[in-house]
């Protein structure tokens, strides 16, 4: 039977009543038809749920279930189920919340063997946590207007995303061993979300801006809210055919992006607030930079078609190929959506990226204890994308960059069973990774060097044993070791020069030259454990850990140095009797980074997360079940930060006030209590309750209940200790 509160996860509640589809299913037959129905089920769910303490109160709460602006919520929904054996018919329907904000509808109709056909039509709503105090004008379209204002005087505005999706599905036996498959899927959201622009004048890009002096704000950062109003449309189509021995499939994929907004048009008033919130002109130049138009997501669709096959060539042997062949386009014109300043004879972008993929494997098992398996995977993207200056600075002008790439992976795995009661596999991966040449007249910024290519070879191990009837344990060791070519020192317009030593004194690189993580040699170790325990028919325990470290390696004294993590999760179940049943479970998780920065910072990041958890069911009566559950989540995220000997004397005060950065802390506790009472057999009646309490201390958005403030005034803002209890009562109906 279904009910109004089906289960609560940290900061957020979903509702699960269904929609009662009697309506639905009399469009598929006349009433007469079910009684001649061979099965039929139905039933129906209605119920209120009302819910404490203000919008600032439910921002995490509501961020999904959309009682972030409301306190109560009517729910109906129920589940229809009819077979008619005669026919070979079968018809679902089935609605969740259908006159709530987040609703789903589904409907299915089916022969068996013969055919399937479907539709679903999903609904749902998403809250930013933060509230925005502004006097922005026009907030959520392509052209809002800043004003300044006193933080704090300004209108409360919740950011919203509201998604609606429809699919369509049908799939059809063609002859026997043949059967085609078609769906349509297609989503639109609207609303607007956290979104901003910013210019700290002057800088490379911009240096006729004038800095911040006393009488002029040389620097800003407004909240400029992003506006959707954007489609996304997907087809698949596949033709299958399924031999003894043979399987082939033949598939269509294609995806289509529309975008109502094309850019957004920022209003730049001629004063805002410097940093000490004093309201002073803007500088020369600054008006027009934060003025420009920015780009939005642009219109694009991609198409790809693919061919897959398996052969059986002996019972124990199977070989298995597939081919794809894919195109990405994105041809927006760029005066439709008021961008200009493109190249001459640029009227859009032009991109087109085609990707090539080829897969050969095969899997083999020569001895009964003995499986193998291979495979090679090809992946070829073709980046031709029409070159063009578009990045001018000053004088020197620069292109975009062709991002082609080859990528070619393999693997090798072997398993035997040693004896009933341990098992083992050993498995070889291997990536190689081709970017191509650099595009000689293109720039990059942030970094030092790049690399055209790299190799990882990695090799893990994996043992799994069944001590006892009651107790097994599987053990895993991995590693792996990427490493690559020649460093490539980029010369801003004028190509790369191979780099064979980038420490020497004529690398034009340096020990405090800048390299990418995700080019860099890098060695991964990792650990995981599993045990299954069952002392008992009544009691079970289950144990997973999972340890890892990676470690960086490039020629550079600063730069990211190591990462790891660590996570460790244990559940238990007990049945006290048949009537009362408990759980219970705990995790832990552990995530480090340690990076240095030239000159600066030496920082050591830490986030560690654990969650406890423990519940009961019962059935104090006949006609009576209960339930209770309390969780409790505590999220942190720690910087330890020190500094390096070529620090500036302004960041060792800073550090010495400061202390550094303070912790970012998300904390949630939550009781869930229910009961279900029959009435008769029916019709039942259940009451939820759901207390949950939040504590959020982000420094990002503000500190010590003090808001974030943008420079013209505008805040955001969520409330650090929130408080929440929701109590629904439904009733529901079934007919057989």
């Amino acid at each position: 039977m279904n009910h109004i509160i089906d289960s609560v996860e940290p900061g957020r509640l979903q509702f699960r009543p269904t929609l009662l589809a009697l309506a639905i299913a009399a469009m598929f037959s006349p009433l007469d038809a079910l009684a001649q129905a061979s099965a039929f089920e139905a039933n129906i769910d209605a119920g209120l749920a009302v819910v404490s303490g203000d919008s600032a109160d439910r921002a995490h709460f509501g961020q999904y279930n959309g009682l972030r602006t409301k306190k109560t919520e009517v729910v109906l929904g129920g589940d229809y189920y009819r077979r008619n054996d005669e026919s070979g018919t079968v018809v679902q329907a089935q609605g969740s919340n259908v006159l709530g904000s987040t609703r789903d509808l589904e409907v299915r109709w089916m022969k068996q063997g013969d055919w399937k056909v479907g539709a679903t039509y999903g609904q749902s709503v998403r809250y930013d946590p933060h509230t925005v105090n502004t006097g922005l004008q026009g907030l959520g379209g392509t052209s809002p207007t800043a004003s300044v204002i006193l933080p704090g005087t300004g209108a409360d505005v919740d950011l919203r995303v509201k998604r609606s999706a429809l699919g369509l599905s049908l799939w059809k036996s063609i002859v026997p061993g043949w059967d085609g498959e078609l769906s349509f899927k297609t989503e639109h959201k609207e609303g607007a979300r956290l979104f901003g622009i910013g210019m700290n004048c002057p800088s490379t890009v911009a240096i006729t801006c004038g800095g911040t002096t006393g009488i002029q704000t040389g620097s800003a950062v407004l909240m400029m809210p992003e506006p959707i109003d954007a489609t996304h449309s997907q087809i698949d189509a596949r033709l299958s055919y399924a031999g003894d021995r043979l399987r082939l499939s033949v598939g269509y994929y294609g995806s289509y992006f529309t975008n109502a907004n094309g850019s957004l048009n920022p209003g730049i008033p001629g004063s805002l607030n410097n940093s000490l919130g004093s309201t002073l002109p803007l500088s020369p130049g600054l008006q027009g930079l934060l003025g420009q138009p920015v780009a939005l997501a642009p219109d694009n669709q991609a198409q790809q078609i693919d061919f897959t096959g398996s052969f059986l060539v002996t019972p124990t042997t199977q070989v298995r190929l597939k081919l794809g062949y894919g195109q990405a386009l994105q041809r927006q014109d760029f005066a439709a959506v008021g961008l200009t300043g493109a190249p001459a004879g640029q009227n859009n972008l032009g991109a087109k990226v085609v990707t090539t993929s080829a897969l050969v494997g095969a899997s083999a098992r020569p001895m009964p204890k003995l499986h193998l398996h291979a495979d090679v995977r090809f992946e070829d993207k073709d980046d031709q994308t029409p070159i063009a200056p578009y990045n001018v600075e000053g004088t020197s002008s620069y292109t975009n960059r062709a991002l082609s790439n080859r990528r070619m992976r393999s693997k090798l795995q072997a398993a035997y069973q040693f004896s009933g009661s341990y098992r083992g596999s050993l498995t070889f991966n291997q990536e190689s990774i081709d970017r191509g040449a650099f595009t000689a007249s293109s720039a990059v910024s942030g970094i030092s060097a790049l690399r055209q290519k790299t190799d990882e070879n990695g090799l893990s191990a994996e043992l799994r044993r069944r001590m006892t009837e009651s107790v097994s344990a599987t053990v895993g060791l991995t590693r792996s070791q990427r490493t690559g070519s020649n460093w490539l020192r980029d010369n801003s317009g004028l190509g790369v020069t191979e780099i064979a030593d980038p420490n020497s004194p004529g690398s034009g690189l340096g020990a405090t030259a800048i390299y990418m993580p995700t080019l860099a040699d890098r060695q991964r170790d990792a650990l995981k454990l599993r045990t299954e325990w069952q002392p008992t028919d009544e009691l079970a325990f289950q144990l997973s850990a999972d340890t890892g470290k990676d470690r960086y390696k490039t020629p550079s004294d600063v730069g990211l140095r190591d990462t790891a993590n660590s996570q460790l999760s244990i559940d238990t179940s007990y049945a006290l009797s048949a009537r009362w049943n408990l759980t219970g479970w705990y995790t832990h998780a552990r995530q480090t980074l340690h990076q240095v920065r030239p000159a600066a910072y030496i920082l050591s990041y830490t986030n560690t997360s654990d969650g406890l958890g423990v519940g009961a069911t019962g059935k104090p009566m006949s006609k009576l079940n209960v339930g209770a559950g309390l969780s409790y989540s505590n999220d942190r995220s720690a910087y330890a930060q020190s500094l390096d000997a070529l620090a500036s004397a302004d960041s060792v005060a800073l550090l010495a006030a400061t202390g550094g950065l303070p912790d970012i802390v998300f904390r949630q506790t939550q009781l869930k209590l229910f009961g279900r009472y029959e009435l008769d057999k029916p019709s039942a009646v259940r009451v939820d309750l759901v207390h949950q309490r939040t504590h959020v201390a982000d420094w990002t958005w503000g500190y010590n209940a003090v808001p974030f403030t943008y420079s013209d005034g505008t805040t955001l803002w969520q409330k650090p200790d929130q408080d929440v209890t929701v109590i629904s009562v439904s009733y529901s109906y079934r007919w057989e």
